[in-house]
């Protein structure tokens, strides 16, 4: 895994912290729909953006940073918008299958720092039965297409330095066709489905007193010299398919 989070635990670890079971919480929803939006928000409304990172008690990682890596031709391919990164086969599920189990069984000698809660957004988090599974809270953001093509015509126009006619046809071959069979789908498994993303702050706010809620339990057991501060994740339903289309 890459990244600032996974440098963010390892650093901590080296600082000697305590190792706990943390509070797993997905988010998912459609390109642009603003998953990483609504957990920046949620770390703001927590006061966790202020604080240093590695003295953090809340966590984002990214199913970004799990791309597999890609053969020059499929870089080729990329360039010029011609390569479905919608696809579940383009990523390394089962490396974050594992980081997920870390977090779960508190592997001291895999992951020594664990934070109190964690935040793991990206677009097919849901898609696999063994990784949903895992999540105590599935959250997904649920904004219009519109407003997501939109977005990410900006986005990648602007950032990324793309033509609007490569923009519209990756959209239309990969992106519209992927959200619909891969991710949409697993809609239906969401605990609390977020409309209007990082605007909805109604919902937001809940989410947040829930993680306040999970983060006061925690320092209260520590300070009564308690390391493991959250309960095995309850009991669930199995799934119905491991492919939910």
């Amino acid at each position: 895994m890459a990244g600032d989070s996974e440098t963010h635990l390892k650093d901590r670890a080296e600082n000697g912290h305590n190792t706990r079971q943390p509070f797993l919480i997905g988010v998912s929803g459609g390109t642009a729909s603003g998953k990483s939006s609504v957990c920046e928000k949620i770390m703001e409304l927590l006061g966790q953006n202020k604080i240093d990172r590695h003295q953090r008690q809340v966590v984002i990682l990214s199913q970004d940073s799990f791309y597999r890596e890609l053969t020059p031709e499929q870089k080729a391919k990329a360039l010029k918008g011609q390569f479905n990164f919608d696809h579940p086969g383009t990523l390394m599920s089962e490396e974050y299958a594992h980081l997920l189990l870390i977090f779960m069984e508190c592997k001291k000698n895999d992951l020594p720092l664990l934070p109190d809660v964690v935040l793991f957004e990206g677009i097919l988090m849901f898609y696999s039965q063994e990784i949903r599974d895992l999540f105590q809270m599935k959250l997904f953001v649920d904004t219009d297409p519109d407003t997501r093509l939109s977005r990410r015509v900006l986005r990648d126009i602007g950032e990324r330095g793309r033509e609007l006619e490569q923009v519209l046809n990756q959209y239309i071959t990969f992106v519209k066709p992927a959200f619909e069979e891969f991710c949409l789908p697993t809609k239906k498994y969401a605990d609390v489905i977020i409309p209007r993303g990082a605007d909805n702050l109604v919902a937001i706010n809940l989410i947040v007193q829930h993680i306040q809620d999970i983060l006061n339990v925690g320092v209260t057991k520590r300070q009564n010299g308690f390391q493991d501060v959250h309960e095995s994740p309850r009991q669930r339903q199995p799934s119905e398919s491991s492919r939910p289309h």
